[in-house]
C-alpha cells in the first residue's frame, strides 16, 4: 500500500505539488493521470524518495522506503526506460541490481524470459529500442518479486503485442494481492487496464476513485436515434428539455433516457430503427474534468 499525505513539493517559487493526499491499494490496477505538467513523475520520484518533500509524507507498505536497505525486494518501479548503461548487456544489467539487493542470480534469467529478452541478454542495451528497454525496466521493476510496483509511462515505444503483454501482467500482479501504480497518458489503455484512478492537475488532487465514478463524472451519457420521423422526434425531444444533435444519420440526445425516448415514440406512433446510448469514454470525462488544470495547450506561444 502506497499513503501520501499532505504532499508538497515546491522548487522556488514554484509548486509542482501541492497538498496531496491519496492511498493506492494492493489488489488492482490503480491508474495515476494528470496532464503534462500535473507533477506525475514529481510524486512518483518523491514516493521513491528520489526527491524529498517540501512538506508532507508518503509511506509503502507504512514506512518511508528510503528506510528499506533492499529496495527492490520492497517496490520495483519504471521511470524512465533510457536511464539505463549503454555499454552493459541485459544480463549485466539485471544482475548488478540482483547483487546489490541480494536478490537469487535465478531471478535474472526468469525475468529476462518473462518479458521476452532471454534471447538479446547478451546484447548491449545502447542498441535496444525503446520497446526493448521498457521490457527491461519492467525486468528490473519485477526482479525482486516486490509488494509494490510504480510504472512511469511503461506503454511508450511497445508495439500492440507488447502494450496487450503489459496490459495482462498488470492485471496478473493485482490479481496476486500486489500494489500496482501505473502513470500514463494513454487514457485508451487506463481505460482497459485500471481499477481505480488518482488524477491531478497542477500538482493538486482532483479525483480519487474508481474508473467507473470517474467517467460518469463527465459529460452525461447520450442517446443515439435512428428514425424515418427524425424531425417529429426532435420536437417532442426538445420540448421535454433534452438537448438533440446529429450524429451522421442519427439523433444524438443528452437529457433523455433511451426508455423515455422509446415512450415518447410509442406514443406519438414514430418508429425507431436505432436505439442506443452511448456512456463518456475515460479521454472524454478526462478532458471536461481536466480542462482549467492544463498548463501546456497546443498553440499557446507561451
Amino acid at each position: 500500500m502506497i499513503e501520501v499525505n499532505e504532499l508538497t513539493k515546491r522548487y522556488g517559487s514554484t509548486t509542482a505539488v501541492k497538498d496531496l493526499t491519496f492511498t493506492v491499494r494492493p489488489g488492482q490496477v490503480t491508474g495515476f493521470l494528470g496532464p503534462n505538467g500535473a507533477g506525475k513523475s514529481t510524486t512518483l520520484r518523491m514516493i521513491l524518495g528520489l526527491h524529498e518533500p517540501t512538506s508532507g509524507t508518503v509511506t509503502v507498505d507504512g514506512r518511508s522506503f528510503a528506510d528499506r536497505p533492499r529496495g527492490l525486494r520492497h517496490v520495483g518501479s519504471l521511470l524512465d526506460a533510457h536511464d539505463v548503461h549503454g555499454g552493459r548487456s541485459a544480463e549485466a544489467q539485471l544482475s548488478a541490481l540482483a547483487r546489490s539487493n541480494r536478490i537469487p542470480q535465478r531471478r535474472v534469467e526468469e525475468v529476462l524470459r518473462e518479458v521476452g529478452l532471454a534471447e538479446v541478454a547478451r546484447r548491449r542495451i545502447g542498441g535496444f529500442s525503446l520497446g526493448m528497454k521498457q521490457r527491461l525496466g519492467i525486468a528490473s521493476a519485477l526482479l525482486g518479486e516486490p509488494p509494490v510496483l510504480l510504472f512511469d509511462e511503461p506503454l511508450n515505444g511497445l508495439d500492440p503485442e507488447g502494450v496487450k503483454w503489459v496490459r495482462d501482467l498488470f492485471r496478473r500482479l493485482a490479481a496476486e494481492g500486489r500494489t500496482v501504480f501505473v502513470s500514463s497518458h494513454l487514457m485508451s489503455e487506463m481505460e482497459h487496464t485500471a481499477d481505480q484512478l488518482i488524477v491531478i492537475g497542477r500538482g493538486e488532487l482532483i479525483a480519487a476513485e474508481s474508473l467507473a465514478e470517474f467517467s460518469a463524472r463527465g459529460t452525461r451519457p447520450s442517446v443515439t436515434v435512428g428514425t424515418p420521423a427524425a424531425a417529429v422526434l426532435r420536437g417532442l425531444l426538445t420540448a421535454e428539455g433534452a438537448v438533440v444533435g446529429t450524429a451522421g444519420d442519427l439523433l444524438a440526445v443528452t437529457g433523455a433516457t433511451a426508455v423515455r425516448i422509446g415512450e415518447i415514440a410509442m406514443e406519438h406512433r414514430i418508429p425507431l430503427h436505432h436505439l442506443s446510448t452511448r456512456s463518456a469514454s475515460l479521454e472524454e470525462a478526462f478532458m471536461e474534468l481536466t480542462a482549467d488544470s492544463v498548463q501546456y495547450l497546443a498553440g499557446d506561444p507561451t
